[in-house]
């Protein structure tokens, strides 16, 4: 029996999702949906999501013919959910590369397969939460205060959005990074075009602050060598040089804060793909469109806006309070 495995949100069922369900089971015997449980929807999602919760989104799923079995799975990643179904067909939508998808070096060690169907256009859930939403907005810029004003409230709902619906997440981050130092492992940043100027911002902070007391604080077994945090974040064109950099310089237990405005920057993508084959840890920034860079973390941070200049403020932001919080677990020590 040839077993076919696809996962996603599946928040609403729309006819895109339909026909590549029916396409993926028509390539085996049985096809296996793996879901994200309602937390981890959030965290790729954002706020509000999912509109139905998971266990809705399983019994929907069960009703169509296609579906043999679904299960749900808490992480990020359906990464451990693959392993322990062991799929002979690995399957998602048209918008990822299939070196891009979680768990295709797995089901291709064991002679499987993997493929990414095209969808059928014009049908995205996003898309249709979007639509209704923007129904609704009776906001716009304030024309007689000007642009200034305007930008200005812009940002600062931004910020008040992103407490209420990422604190946790920044917390966790921040947690990682600290635990990163704490065990002695590498920090690397990588950020694509205008991402760019945010990975070295980030770097510097942290080296600005912290290269100065590596090594009066040994005991935290925090490196003395300023390659602790490697900012590689300038875009040189090539889909591959941030990966180059990640598999030649990172090891097991590192962390990679990788970090894209709009969420789908192929040097971004690669870069996480080959710090997970390392063993790394991953931290993704990204903004209200960042599905795909949230997915491939282990923890992430969807800024709550489209704008590209909201959401790099917003980067600094956190970046700010990452530092902050690792000032916090090391007060003291290199005293």
């Amino acid at each position: 029996m040839i077993t076919v495995f696809t996962n996603g949100c599946f928040d609403i069922i729309h006819p895109g999702h339909v026909d590549l369900l029916k396409r993926a089971r028509s390539l085996g015997d049985r096809l296996v949906v793996g879901i994200n449980s309602d937390r981890s929807v959030r965290n790729i999602k954002g706020a509000g999501r999912p509109v139905f919760k998971e266990e809705g989104r399983r019994q929907i799923l069960l009703s169509l013919e296609s579906v043999d079995e679904v299960f749900i799975f808490d992480e990020q990643t359906p990464e451990a959910l693959i392993k322990k179904i062991s799929p002979d067909i690995l399957v998602k939508g048209g918008d990822w590369k299939p070196e891009e998808i979680i768990g295709s070096d797995f089901v291709r060690s064991r002679g499987g397969k993997v493929f990414a169907l095209p969808f059928i256009e014009d049908y995205s859930t996003t898309g249709v939460i979007d639509s209704l939403s923007s129904k609704n907005d009776s906001t716009a810029a304030d024309t007689r205060t000007g642009i200034v004003a305007a930008s200005m409230r812009e940002h600062v709902d931004t910020i008040l959005s992103l407490l209420e619906s990422c604190g946790d997440n920044i917390r966790s981050c921040g947690e990682l990074i600290i635990n990163t130092f704490v065990n002695g492992k590498k920090l690397f940043v990588c950020g694509n075009g205008g991402s760019a100027a945010d990975a070295q911002h980030i770097a510097a902070e942290f080296v600005g602050r912290y290269e100065a007391e590596r090594c009066s604080l040994p005991a935290v077994a925090l490196t003395t060598d300023t390659s602790a945090l490697t900012a590689i974040g300038n875009d040189y064109g090539f889909e591959r040089v941030f990966a180059r950099q990640v598999e030649s310089l990172a090891d097991e237990g590192d962390c990679l804060i990788a970090i894209s405005t709009s969420g789908n920057s192929p040097n971004v993508v690669a870069a996480i793909m080959e710090a997970r084959r390392n063993g790394c840890k991953i931290i993704g920034l990204s903004g209200k469109g960042g599905k795909k860079i949230a997915s491939l973390s282990d923890v992430s941070v969807l800024v709550p806006a489209l704008r590209t200049a909201r959401v790099q403020e917003a980067h600094i932001t956190i970046a700010h309070i990452w530092c902050e919080m690792v000032d916090e677990a090391f007060r003291g020590v290199s005293k």
